[in-house]
């Protein structure tokens, strides 16, 4: 029996892990450690899509470092691949290597590459699965969007008051946030628009903000597509930053109608893309169909990344739907004390409290004045 306690060493995995966010895209990001006399001895993670996994980062970092891996037990947050895809299969340079011991996060989703931990028993190795697996399930979440559905991940961003209001009653909502969580939205911007990122407003915000929604500070850098879900399109002389600063970048989503108007085919001519997109398939009242949006936006655009940015009743329809996989909300301590003042939500009339939407803290950190809060979907068998 082994009654080695493994969660630290996969806690250090996860930690190299994210040092590929972004770059592995469309892989998972994965970390994994060597581990000999109960201390780590060598490390390694997925840097970047086409590149090393992690478990073969980690057996080259060992024999930089002078350490014979069948002395080890490996730790990774992902089961290792058994596939031959872009590199070798990662199992075999486990048996290569003659470790002994595997320890496992979870288990691969990818029907492709599944399957190691079943080759690696069958070879004699001691394989221990499910260490930590909520935090590697968590790890790559991205991941397993990509692998069970059509769809981009969706992550949503909203700054509100202390009170839960995000603008006043006249729409003003520049700026709730500090300046350091404006730049955290830069960075999320930066991060995703090599990867097919898409940043998402409604038609309100676009037309009250008049907002840009790509990266600010370096001009060669990749932008972001801006994406405007709206029910009716402006002109194309009209004075938006879409419109005269990026609109080979800028794409509408509108009715069939509205996208088989004069006005979108003007918008066409200009470089902006105009995409029909049809009601809900539960009725008007439903608003769009927000399954065939975002699977739009995977298909047709390549889009693996989706970040809304509001306003609130595009974020909740998204949050009603289950279509958010994670949340960013920058908590100002600021209190307008305003009922009529925009809600951070607002449109639903739940009676008792089994009916309210709910989500977990996935985390919680202060960000210069701001007070930043996490949510992710809660875990099936939560208690409410």
């Amino acid at each position: 029996m082994n009654d080695v306690d493994y969660a630290p060493f996969m806690r250090e995995a996860i930690g190299l892990a994210e040092q590929g966010r972004w770059k592995a895209c469309p892989n998972p990001t994965v970390g994994a450690v060597l581990v000999r006399d109960g201390s780590i001895v060598a490390r390694g993670w997925h840097r970047a899509a086409g590149q090393d996994h992690a478990e073969v980062a980690c057996l080259a970092d060992a024999e930089t470092h002078g350490v014979n891996p069948a002395e080890c037990t490996l730790v990774v947050t992902l089961e290792p691949c058994r596939h031959e895809g872009k590199v070798p299969p990662c199992t075999d340079a486990i048996l290569r290597a003659g470790i002994r011991r595997v320890v496992t996060g979870m288990a691969d989703p990818n029907p492709q590459a599944c399957g190691g931990a079943k080759k690696l028993r069958a070879a004699g190795i001691e394989v221990i699965e499910n260490v930590c697996v909520q935090e590697c399930r968590d790890l790559v979440a991205d991941f397993l969007v990509w692998q069970k559905t059509s769809r981009p991940f969706v992550m949503l961003k909203m700054a509100a008051t202390l009170d839960g209001r995000i603008a006043t009653r006249t729409g003003k909502s520049q700026w709730i946030s500090s300046a350091a969580s404006r730049k955290h939205v830069q960075d999320l911007r930066r991060s995703i628009a090599p990867c097919g990122g898409v940043v998402l407003v409604g038609g309100g915000t676009f037309r009250a903000d008049n907002p840009h929604l790509g990266v600010h500070d370096q001009k060669h850098c990749p932008q972001p597509l801006a994406c405007v879900l709206t029910s009716r399109l402006p002109l194309p002389d009209a004075d938006f930053r879409l419109l005269k600063e990026r609109p080979e970048q800028t794409v509408f989503l509108v009715s069939p109608a509205a996208a088989a108007s004069t006005t979108a085919k003007a918008l066409r001519d200009k470089g902006v893309r105009v995409l029909a997109l049809g009601p809900s398939p539960h009725g008007l009242h439903e608003g769009p169909d927000f399954h065939a949006l975002l699977q739009m936006l995977r298909e047709e655009l390549q889009c693996h990344y989706l970040l809304c940015e509001g306003g609130g009743r595009l974020a909740l329809s998204l949050l009603e739907a289950g279509l958010v996989d994670d949340f960013f909300l920058h908590m100002a301590p600021v209190v307008l004390g305003d009922a009529e003042a925009a809600p951070l939500f607002s449109g639903r009339s739940p009676l008792t409290l089994d009916e309210a939407l709910r989500l977990r803290v996935y985390g919680v950190s202060p960000c210069g004045e701001d007070l930043h809060i996490r949510f992710r979907p809660a875990v099936s068998g939560e208690n409410t």
